[in-house]
């Protein structure tokens, strides 16, 4: 195993985001619709915030009952902004760290995703989950 071996070399780029001030119902759509779990919130290109799956499924609760998707959707974007859900100012990495960095994070649990942003510390690049570092440990064996 590298012991300093790039996070490019996990991360995902070409990412799904959701741009602050969208509806919530936006957001669940995209999730559900790209079968992603995490959904970085943007301000043009910087991120502002994250929001995952766990996050729509706390607050659609008709989900659970089995109503009409639009009458959740509607009661969403009545009740609740993607702000008020979404994690702000997520902890990120910068594309010149390493694959180690990203390791130390998600193993504290807290998170399950670290956006990655460009040397600027602001405009967001890529992503890698717990599920990406686990394909990159099990490449290793």
């Amino acid at each position: 195993m590298k012991r300093n071996e790039p996070i490019s070399h996990i991360m995902s780029t070409g990412l799904i985001t959701v741009h602050h001030g969208d509806p919530v119902s936006k957001a669940r759509k995209l999730i559900r619709d790209h079968g992603v779990h995490h959904l970085p919130v943007v301000k043009g290109h910087e991120i502002v915030g994250i929001i995952s799956s766990s996050d729509i499924l706390r607050v659609s609760f008709g989900d659970a009952f089995g109503a009409d998707e639009r009458a959740v959707d509607a009661t969403l974007d009545h009740t609740m902004t993607l702000e008020q859900i979404m994690q702000p100012l997520p902890r990120t990495l910068q594309k010149d760290m390493f694959i180690r960095d990203a390791a130390e994070i998600l193993s504290k649990g807290e998170f399950h995703s670290v956006p990655i942003v460009d040397t600027d510390g602001k405009t967001l690049v890529g992503m890698v989950t717990s599920t990406d570092l686990i394909r990159y440990l099990l490449d290793q064996f």
